[in-house]
């Protein structure tokens, strides 16, 4: 059998500047380049999955990739077994669960004789390359911003010359240009819906961060927070099920169900909150400002841990990240890596003033808000949020559970 190089695509669906791939092809080896759909994943979403036809759209225009399904670990013993296999190439993934199974993986490359690479491709700084000055990584995000640019030199965005494809997504550039004075308006289509292509790799980080440092410096701010939580996720993995604020284990959550159905449901009574729900419902892509003002309804106005808002999402996004997605629902919640300060809650009507002024948002998601048929607000604010003080300054002062 002739001797291979493997290409592992996963979160890097493209040909041009993919940096493990660009490695391999410097092998010298014949490519076979794969794809594998993970049967664990897979059973847990539904049978129609938009993300997922995504991937097999964007997988059926890498030419001569091999698709598999099943458990990783099973389909690469078949792989060793019926291939000479000299060396894998596959890029970085920073989630737990893609952590161990790159282990095992590598597991079976060592005992078939074959060199098992991981390459950072899907963040500008991984790991340990943004940490402190005594090795510790950085907690809050304003001092690891400040080491990540400077850090950032023209080396860093080099783009990989792995190849050419289709073209990848277009780069607005007068929407990353005016993103600072509009990003927050959610009545203006003016947000880059990059998210999904910078999740699975239809387009290269460093494409877009080049193209922010010299058109926004507030794009770019959003591009080293995506980083920052990357690195928290690997420093601190507890962080997907628990927060990173010990302090924050003994809040006695009310996790009403019937409650948690309406904010779902978008039929809260709050227009501003419901338009967002029902944005996601009806969509997959929620607007950023609408992110956190649903997130911090439920988890200070109904009191409902921040993990089932954090899970509704992660079903229905179809920019759904992991690093990005814990992170934010604990920044929101209070309980996270630089959190947003607990007392700090959202004031629906006064969100919705000022960034849905002309009330075209709502308008587009709830048509019926002002009618008789739209449902009264299921909880007071004033009230809710003078509950939610209480509840957390009581959780902080008695200590962890």
């Amino acid at each position: 059998m002739n001797p291979l190089c493997v290409f592992w695509f996963r979160r890097d669906l493209r040909l041009e500047d993919n940096h493990g791939l660009y490695l391999a092809l410097k092998s010298g080896l014949t490519i076979l380049p794969i794809f594998i759909f993970d049967e664990r994943i897979l059973r847990e979403l539904p049978a129609r999955d938009a993300r997922v036809a995504f991937i097999r759209n964007r997988v059926k225009e890498l030419p001569g990739v091999r698709v598999f399904t099943g458990e990783p670990v099973k389909v690469w013993a078949n792989l060793f077994k019926n291939h000479n296999i000299k060396a894998v190439f596959c890029n970085e993934d920073y989630e737990p669960y893609a952590i161990e199974r790159d282990r095992k993986v590598a597991a079976l490359a060592c005992a078939a004789g074959a060199a098992f690479h991981t390459i950072k491709d899907q963040v500008i700084f991984a790991k340990n390359e943004i940490v402190k000055d005594n090795g510790e990584p950085y907690r809050v995000f304003t001092p690891y911003s400040r080491a990540w640019l400077r850090k950032l030199n023209p080396q860093s965005l080099k783009p990989f010359k792995s190849g050419t494809a289709k073209p990848a997504p277009p780069i607005n550039k007068v929407l990353i240009r005016n993103y600072e004075k509009q990003r927050n308006r959610m009545d203006l289509d003016a947000t880059s819906h990059l998210g999904i292509h910078l999740r699975f790799g239809t387009v290269s980080i460093r494409k877009i961060a080049q193209a922010a440092k010299s058109l926004s410096p507030t794009f770019l701010k959003e591009l080293i927070w995506r980083d920052f939580f990357m690195q928290t996720l690997f420093h601190f993995p507890h962080t997907v099920n628990e927060p990173f604020n010990p302090k924050y284990k003994n809040i006695r959550w009310r996790n009403n169900k019937s409650e948690f159905k309406k904010w779902c449901e978008g039929k809260t009574g709050y227009p501003i909150v419901d338009a967002g729900m029902r944005e996601l419902n009806a969509t997959g892509f929620m607007h950023n400002r609408a992110r956190m003002i649903t997130a911090s309804f439920l988890t200070k106005h109904l009191l409902i841990d921040w993990r089932w808002g954090e899970r509704d999402f992660a079903k229905k996004l179809l920019d759904f990240e992991l690093a990005s997605n814990v992170g934010n629902w604990q920044w929101v919640a209070g309980c996270g890596c630089d959190a947003a300060p607990y007392f700090r809650v959202f004031n629906p009507a006064l969100q919705a003033k000022k960034f849905d002024p002309s009330g075209k948002y709502v308008k587009k998601w709830v048509p019926e808000a002002g009618t008789s048929q739209y449902p009264k607000p299921m909880v007071d604010h004033e009230f809710a949020r003078r509950r939610a003080l209480t509840e957390f300054h009581r959780a902080l002062r008695t200590g962890p559970a």
